[in-house]
């Protein structure tokens, strides 16, 4: 299909951009990459007055060292994440999880940031980036403003950013000694959308879990963090046994979706099941 007709603006610096949001309001939409929305937009399923594409901020799109953790640019590609050193040192499942988004072609042009601020509820970076504790700093008009990435996420194709505002940087925290992290997910064949991803980052010292963060995907309306099993994990020791236990807790406060794809008791089990995998590989890599 055809989109509908829309006013086009191609920024050159984040300053403008965010004036052409201010001035256009809340009929103006973000190109980040555009594999999410354009394929809408075809459908008609969104129908943007006027379209903003960022492709032409350079300044948006780098990966950098912050103090042992990253800083990261709205506008750095998947394929740049996966392929990035300082991602394998600093935060390696998130290079694993941008190197399991959809296909070559799409990684090569979606986003980090229109990933995180489109908010699809089957997206693979959410579950890692709430894992990973970061946080999403924003320009706009007014403020710039830092949002912690756990009040980021809000519902179904919907997240904390106002109108007029735009990712500008996601911040990843240092790791403590002794952290590993893992994502794996169950993913549609054709799409390759994650029909439940979960990510995990497991701090440990002797045998023990000292502290865990856990990102699901694809299960629910929203990425959401498993608190019930990160509460049954955390002082317990990292054996078969008590990772399993804990993994049985990953579901617990989840509206699990229910589609053609999976029924709601199988995302349940399927929520269960890559919990259990995927707290078993970052123990293991947490050593």
């Amino acid at each position: 299909m055809i989109p509908a007709a829309f006013e086009y603006h191609a920024p050159t610096s984040v300053a403008e951009a965010v004036s052409l949001l201010d001035r256009h309001g809340e009929g103006a939409k973000i190109l980040a990459g555009g594999h999410s929305l354009l394929p809408l937009m075809k459908l008609r399923l969104a129908q943007p007055e006027v379209l903003i594409d960022l492709a032409r901020i350079g300044d948006l799109a780098y990966i950098r060292r912050n103090g042992g953790g990253l800083s990261i640019g709205a506008m750095t590609t998947y394929t740049e994440i996966e392929s990035s050193s300082d991602v394998q040192s600093a935060a390696p499942a998130l290079g694993e999880a941008a190197g399991m988004v959809a296909d070559r072609q799409v990684r090569n042009m979606g986003t980090i940031g229109g990933c995180l601020a489109h908010a699809d509820p089957a997206g693979d970076l959410p579950a890692i980036i709430l894992a990973l504790g970061a946080q999403i700093l924003t320009s706009s008009t007014g403020p710039h403003r830092t949002i912690p990435i756990d009040d980021f996420f809000v519902d179904l194709f919907t997240t904390a950013l106002e109108h007029n505002e735009i990712i500008n940087e996601i911040q990843i925290p240092a790791l403590p000694a002794g952290t590993g992290t893992a994502y794996a997910k169950f993913g549609n064949k054709a799409s390759h959308y994650a029909i439940v991803g979960v990510a995990a980052v497991v701090t440990a010292s002797g045998g023990t879990c000292q502290s865990v963060r856990i990102g699901i995907t694809g299960a629910g309306p929203k990425a959401v963090r498993a608190t019930a099993a990160e509460s049954a994990l955390t002082g317990a020791g990292l054996d078969d046994a008590s990772i399993k236990a804990a993994a049985q807790h990953a579901g617990e406060g989840i509206d699990f979706n229910e589609d053609v794809h999976a029924s709601a008791e199988y995302r349940a089990h399927l929520t269960k099941l890559y919990t259990e995998r995927v707290l078993l590989q970052a123990a293991a890599r947490a050593g």
